[in-house]
């Protein structure tokens, strides 16, 4: 079979493609040969084309398409060339800090503090607020060269300023959640405004039972509200679901008060479960230098109790069994209205851990007044029953053709360290069941639900008004 050759042929003047036919082979166009004067003239040889003119002025053999598509790159390298760009120079704040902060040069003041010394430089030590007034002010350090500091907060040491004085000369900061407190009281001292806001937002981010009973510290010394706020709600969340030993340890007494006293308490079983852990926490408060697990931890702290404790509880109990006899006796039906108020003060706390989906159903034991509560989840559906003749009950149970409760559901899910991760609340609502009603009280989207899923429920069985006549008068049932 003949094979496919090219030629170039030279006209006086100008070239052209000649077809050449091999034997056996039909006409086709032959290509130029590589180095030859059809490429230095800039004409190409592709068969079934037509000549075209490009913008450089040569001629082309080529698809139909080229010219179009040679205009659209045209304009495209036009866009490029047209649209700014913007890049961070790196290598500059690199250099600043390397050569103004780490080697000092053009230094024209130095700083001494905690037994080191800083060659450093007004024009940037001006953007803290302590510096800015030192240096504009009348105060006699305006005009030295070398300036002593005093350190009265013992959190700070020369790390925690060696990083605060860097963060003058550069643009970003590495904080590790080990060094915080530190560099948060240094940034204070030297009104480092976005030190300082770093410092919160790193803070928030790496809360856990490891540190935030010292985040929580440090955000009251320092002022940092919403750290503050960010642990309270941290400890809510865990102080019963994840139970520790350093924790409990750990926990002052004004913030153990504000824990127990909060309705917001993520309780687990029923308000029991909070004496427990409380006098869990007191033992080790007492006796700070026990070590063991959480599992022996109740058994010691009963024993030590056993032999030290008086019946503190006896009033409380005689309290609460005197609400169940007035409830009894005057029929009561339960709260009309929601008084929230009330509601954070007085209602029960209650709580329940889904390890994982599928059906569950219980109820939470205790002073519950004649309503027999029964809680079902099933389907992602969480059901309230009121359970009066379908099933045994171990208390007495109210026989009122209708009853009614004001409560609060929560739900929320956690990961390792404790942190939210999702929750939902069906908010403080009345709620009036018949007798063996049951009612759906909150459905759960399924691409929400993260197992082990937390239940936490909040109760009030009777009317406001009973239980503050109760409190009145806790001694005497018959006034």
């Amino acid at each position: 079979m003949g094979s496919l050759s090219s030629r170039v042929l030279r006209h006086p003047g100008r070239a052209r493609a000649q077809e050449e036919t091999g034997p056996g082979v039909g006409g086709s166009a032959r290509r130029p040969e590589t180095g030859g004067d059809a490429a230095g003239h800039g004409f190409c040889y592709c068969p079934g084309s037509r000549k075209r003119k490009r913008s450089s002025g040569a001629f082309c053999y080529c698809h139909p398409d080229s010219e179009t598509e040679e205009e659209e790159e045209g304009d495209e390298q036009q866009r490029l060339l047209n649209t700014p760009r913007r890049k961070k120079l790196k290598s500059t704040s690199k250099y600043i800090y390397q050569t103004l902060f780490l080697n000092g040069e053009n230094s024209d003041i130095k700083i001494c503090a905690l037994g080191e010394e800083w060659s450093l430089h007004k024009i940037y030590l001006c953007q803290s607020g302590y510096f800015s007034s030192m240096f504009s002010g009348s105060w006699k350090e305006s005009s030295m060269n070398i300036i002593e500091l005093e350190i009265p907060d013992q959190n700070i040491d020369i790390e925690a300023l060696q990083v605060a004085f860097g963060s003058l000369y550069r643009d970003d900061v590495l904080i590790k959640p080990s060094r915080v407190v530190a560099i948060l009281a240094a940034a204070c001292m030297l009104q480092l405004d976005g030190l300082i806001q770093q410092c919160g937002e790193t803070m928030k981010e790496t809360i856990n039972v490891k540190t935030v009973c010292g985040y929580y510290t440090s955000a009251g010394t320092y002022g940092l509200d919403s750290v503050k706020k960010k642990c309270l709600e941290w400890l809510l969340n865990n102080l019963m679901t994840h139970q520790n030993v350093e924790l409990f340890k750990e926990l002052s007494i004004n913030v153990m008060k504000q824990l127990i006293g909060s309705s917001n308490l993520f309780v687990m079983q029923v308000e029991m479960d909070v004496y427990t852990a409380l006098k869990k926490w007191m033992f080790l408060q007492l006796v700070p230098s026990w070590n063991g697990s959480l599992k022996q931890l109740l058994t010691e702290t009963d024993v030590w109790f056993s032999k030290r404790k008086k019946e503190w509880l006896s009033s409380v109990y005689k309290q609460q069994w005197f609400a169940m006899l007035r409830a009894e006796q005057d029929s009561e039906v339960g709260p009309q209205e929601i008084n929230k108020e009330e509601l954070e003060e007085n209602s029960m706390r209650c709580g329940r851990k889904l390890a994982k989906d599928g059906e569950y159903c219980w109820r939470w034991t205790g002073f519950n007044f004649g309503f027999d509560l029964l809680v079902t989840y099933t389907n992602r559906y969480i059901i309230f029953k009121r359970n009066t003749l379908n099933q045994p009950c171990s208390g007495s149970v109210s026989l009122q053709p209708r009853r009614s409760i004001a409560f609060r559901l929560r739900l929320a899910s956690f990961d390792s360290s404790g942190k939210l991760i999702c929750s939902r609340t069906t908010g403080y609502q009345i709620l009036t069941l018949e007798k063996d009603q049951e009612q759906v009280v909150m459905n759960l989207d399924s691409r929400l639900l993260v197992f082990p899923l937390y239940i936490c429920c909040n109760f009030l069985y009777i009317s406001p008004e009973k239980r503050t006549e109760n409190i009145r008068h806790p001694e005497n049932p018959e006034n």
